[in-house]
C-alpha cells in the first residue's frame, strides 16, 4: 500500500476516535439538554450516530490536513543543471508603435 495511502487511513481514524470522544463529551456533559434529548426519544441514536459520523469526516479530514501541511519539503535541485542561461546579454527587440489621428 502506498505511503500516502496508509497515512490517509491512519489519519481518517483518528479524526473518527477523536469524534467519538467528542461526542461522548457532549452527551456527558449534556451541552443543550442534548443527553435528556437523545435518551428520551425512540430514534435518539439516529442523532448520535450522525453526531459521529458528520464530526468524524470534518475532525478526519482537518486531522489530514494538519499532517500534510506539517511535512518537510526539500527545495533542493534533484537532477540537471539548474543554472540559468546567459540573462545578461541583451537582446534587441523590436517595437511598433501605432500612429492614431
Amino acid at each position: 500500500m502506498p505511503k500516502l495511502v496508509r497515512l490517509y487511513i491512519k489519519q481518517v481514524l483518528i479524526g473518527f476516535v477523536l469524534s467519538a470522544t467528542f461526542v461522548a463529551l457532549l452527551l456527558y456533559t449534556n451541552v443543550g439538554n442534548l443527553w435528556h434529548l437523545v435518551s428520551t426519544s425512540d430514534i435518539g441514536w439516529i442523532a448520535v450516530l450522525m453526531l459521529f459520523i458528520f464530526n468524524g469526516i470534518v475532525f478526519a479530514g482537518v486531522q489530514f490536513a494538519i499532517v500534510i501541511m506539517r511535512m518537510e519539503h526539500d527545495d533542493s535541485p534533484k537532477g540537471g543543471k539548474r543554472q540559468p542561461i546567459a540573462t545578461t546579454i541583451p537582446a534587441r527587440v523590436e517595437a511598433i508603435a501605432k500612429v492614431s489621428k
